[in-house]
């Protein structure tokens, strides 16, 4: 048995692993490493570690979303502030996504800013705006000033964004949402799942079971109508990605129901993820296993493949309480949104700079492309760490 009131250390590692093997597969040099670490292509059947990674975090968006509504439940909240908290985080979710996909496609010389200083500025901005300042203190006013330094910042850099040619000169636009953008549409299903049903198990896993269906779906002919409103809500009429999300849910609700009582978890668990697998291979008889095409394949495969490793996480750490192992990934976890920003500032300076830093990322060297990212991932956490100390951590 363990104490109701202990904190559950496998979801704040597991967050972390996912987020350490996100930035280690990010900064891979894709030509120069082993084929099964990287992105497998979108035609091809499988996958590699890259494919599930992010799935792995979205799994743990939907796990933590029980606990989070608790502790916001407990601070008194009420079910209309936990509806505005939900749709103003799904908005900066959307909205730094947005940005961060246009970096791709900036024109320099259409807006007279250099690319990288432009993005470095677009960063600093989002900092500024979403940085969990200190509520009290003599330099309250002035902190609440940075915040308004920020979204002037945004404003002023999507207003200067030119992107195409002289010929045909573009602005921003959400040719795709991005990874956090991704997440944020995944996060508003759930979250929205959730504050209507609670923990009501089956209704959740009915509303999942929906989403897979129309994962599959998406992949046929038969939504087709729905094509005029997809540029917008093209995320949640896939399936895909809020499947995934609410698989997390499911298993966080099961967590928080049988939390005092493991041996029931992680047989429920178990059998869950077991099932996941099957589905998956099941349905690769009709839908290859891709990642960027977003087949139901894949997706439960993911999903299997990131329950059972939370059962065994949790046996492991908070069971058994073999923990010193992953104290490592505990700072990533803690602080998601600030350990995948911020190693971003850095590349954008290093390549602005033309700093020879990642000399790790050469073709001929497989080893060294390898662990050269390895050691940027632990650095990332490391920085991210020392970025919270110094009281700099993006909270949405």
């Amino acid at each position: 048995m363990m104490g109701n009131e202990s904190r559950i250390l496998s979801i704040d590692i597991m967050r972390g692993l996912t987020l350490f093997l996100m930035l280690f597969v990010n900064d891979l040099y894709t030509p120069g490493v082993p084929k099964w670490l990287v992105h497998t292509s979108a035609l091809e059947d499988g996958m590699g570690l890259a494919d599930w990674v992010f799935p792995g975090f979205l799994f743990m968006v939907g796990l933590s979303i029980p606990f989070a509504f608790m502790a916001r439940e407990k601070r008194g909240e009420a079910n209309i502030q936990l509806l505005s908290h939900i749709l103003i985080r799904t908005f900066s979710l959307l909205l730094i996504g947005v940005f961060m996909v246009n970096i791709g496609n900036y024109n320099a010389d259409l807006t007279g800013i250099n690319k990288f200083l432009w993005a470095i500025l677009v960063y600093i901005s989002i900092f500024l705006v979403w940085n969990n300042y200190p509520r009290d203190g003599k330099f309250t006013l002035m902190l609440k000033g940075l915040r308004y330094v920020g979204f002037f910042g945004l404003l002023l850099m999507a207003a200067l964004y030119r992107s195409g040619t002289p010929e045909n000169v573009g602005w921003m636009s959400t040719s795709w949402w991005g990874i956090l953008g991704l997440i944020g549409w995944g996060y508003l299903v759930s979250a929205l799942t959730y504050l209507w049903l609670k923990d009501r198990i089956g209704a959740i896993a009915a509303v999942w079971i929906g989403f897979v269906l129309l994962n599959i779906l998406a992949q046929t002919s038969y939504v087709d109508f729905l094509d005029p409103v997809k540029p917008i809500f093209g995320v949640i009429l896939d399936g895909n990605v809020p499947s995934i999300v609410l698989s997390g849910l499911l298993i966080g609700i099961l967590l928080k129901k049988y939390r005092t009582n493991y041996k029931q978890f992680l047989v429920s668990t178990i059998l869950i993820g077991l099932a996941c697998l099957v589905m998956g291979l099941v349905l690769r008889n009709w839908f290859i296993i891709s990642k960027i095409i977003g087949t139901p394949s894949w997706a439960m495969l993911c999903n299997g493949i990131s329950i059972l490793l939370f059962a065994l996480l949790f046996y492991l750490l908070d069971i058994k309480k073999w923990q010193k192992w992953g104290r490592p990934f505990l700072p990533a976890g803690q602080n998601s949104l600030t350990t995948y920003l911020a190693p971003d500032i850095l590349y954008y300076l290093i390549w602005g700079l033309n700093l020879n830093i990642l000399f790790y990322k050469q073709v001929d060297l497989s080893w060294l492309a390898v662990s050269g990212s390895i050691v940027w991932a632990f650095a990332m956490i490391g920085f991210a760490a020392l970025l919270s100390r110094i009281n700099i951590r993006l909270k949405l």
